[in-house]
């Protein structure tokens, strides 16, 4: 890898680059974070409702939607990459199209949501093993939360498709804007409206909308001259609707990968009681806040190495990513400077329930080798959508899926909660390594 890295090095000044870099990856982090720290908020007014049951109700509510919601976030991945290309090609028409094709999937993928909520609560409850108290939070949660869908897959296709212009400041806009309000919308509704989970999921309905109308406007305001009228025929193009199809296929079939993985570490959590479910609730936001400040960097990769790629500037494909790799290293120093200096500190803002912050400190050792195990998928997760390689990408979660179940099969009968993180660390670290070993096949179609 490395040997091609400098083989294909053009003379291209790293400050630019590394400018070109932040211009993307700073707003994209800014939008990024806000999603973990509102998890964060959510777990935390949770934290003092006064029940632990609340916050097992955050976590299995937040599983079931992450099952439903990251199952479609290929219309995010697929788009920008798709997009990115088409710009760097210069086909302005084919960029028209993808917004409208993926607009398009987003909706009728929200409203088929809305129309199988019953029977889709039905089979995620019975996948988690809940106490009969947290079931029934979890349920409330879900009936209010699930009215989101439309805005959510709409919010993804359109978050997407400006990633692949080279624009993440207004999903950053968005992102401010939908959150901002969220939070004080949860707390007016819990603390002043005599809510109790009810409130947070309120909250949270009500901004995404507000999220969608802001996104709307914004492409109204900021990309007019690509919303022109385009033909049936054009849209549902054979040869560019099979690729759509294939590129979304490989991603979705990616996150049933991670959906499994995620599903079953919180299961195995739940099954150990409400203690030990509430500690890896906390630490695994935690994981989030760190793994959406690396995705900004991913994004960046992906946004200009999609660009290249249509552009065929190698160089500059291969210049991104060592750039974003320095970029994550340096991540990977702070986090992991950050998580020892502020244990106690960070614990203590998400719960005052003393419990659940000494479970949590027992386990939070592992939580500090997340940013080391995880520095390699988070980029190159990136780049191989930019390159559109989704079937690379497909196959090196299928290996670290494989990696966790083995792992945790093994090693959970022996070390019970100790042995399920280890069973996670290796799942990331099998990802990364196997993108490493693939990478001279992503670049074969752009430098051969």
């Amino acid at each position: 890898m490395l040997y091609l890295i400098h083989k294909l090095r053009g003379k291209l000044s790293p400050d630019a680059l590394n400018r070109r870099v932040l211009q993307i990856a700073l707003p994209a982090i800014v939008s990024n974070i806000t999603v973990p720290l509102l998890g964060l908020v959510d777990t935390a007014i949770a934290g003092h409702l006064g029940k632990t049951s609340y916050i097992g109700a955050i976590a299995v509510g937040g599983v079931i939607f992450n099952m439903i919601y990251w199952l479609f976030c290929f219309l995010r991945w697929g788009t920008s990459g798709l997009t990115a290309q088409s710009l760097g090609a210069g086909d302005d028409k084919e960029v028209t199209d993808t917004l409208y094709r993926s607009c398009l999937l987003a909706l009728a993928i929200g409203v088929g949501l809305l129309v199988l909520q019953y029977p889709i609560f039905f089979v995620a409850s019975k996948l988690m093993d809940m106490t009969p108290e947290v079931a029934d939070c979890t349920a409330t949660y879900f009936r209010i939360c699930v009215w989101g869908a439309p805005a959510v897959q709409l919010l993804y296709a359109l978050s997407g498709w400006f990633v692949g212009m080279q624009n993440s400041r207004i999903p950053m806009v968005v992102a401010i804007v939908q959150n901002g309000a969220n939070i004080p919308l949860s707390l007016l509704f819990v603390c002043m409206g005599g809510m109790k989970i009810e409130g947070v999921a309120l909250g949270t309905v009500i901004a995404q909308y507000l999220g969608v109308a802001t996104a709307l406007l914004l492409l109204y305001r900021n990309y007019r001259r690509y919303l022109v009228r385009s033909s049936r025929g054009d849209i549902f193009m054979r040869s560019a609707l099979v690729r759509f199809l294939n590129v979304n296929r490989d991603i979705m079939l990616r996150m049933v990968c991670l959906l499994a993985v995620t599903v079953w570490f919180t299961s195995a959590g739940s099954r150990q009681g409400e203690l030990v479910l509430a500690a890896n609730t906390i630490l695994f936001q935690l994981f989030y806040l760190f793994s959406f400040f690396f995705d900004g960097f991913a994004n960046a990769g992906e946004a200009i190495c999609g660009k290249s790629w249509g552009e065929r500037n190698v160089a500059l494909f291969v210049a991104t990513v060592k750039r974003v790799f320095g970029w994550g290293l340096l991540l990977v120093v702070l986090f992991t400077t950050v998580y020892i200096v502020g244990e106690e500190l960070i614990l203590g803002l998400l719960t005052d329930r003393e419990e659940v912050v000494i479970m949590a400190c027992n386990y939070f050792h592992w939580l500090l080798l997340v940013p080391i195990c995880g520095i390699l998928t988070f980029v190159w997760d990136g780049i191989f959508v930019g390159a559109a390689a989704t079937g690379h990408l497909l196959f090196s979660m299928f290996v670290g899926m494989a990696v966790f179940f083995v792992s945790y099969f093994v090693l959970f009968p022996l070390l019970g909660n100790d042995g399920l993180w280890i069973a996670f660390l290796f799942y990331l670290l099998g990802r990364g390594l196997t993108q490493c070993f693939t990478f001279r096949r992503v670049m074969r179609p752009i430098s051969g």
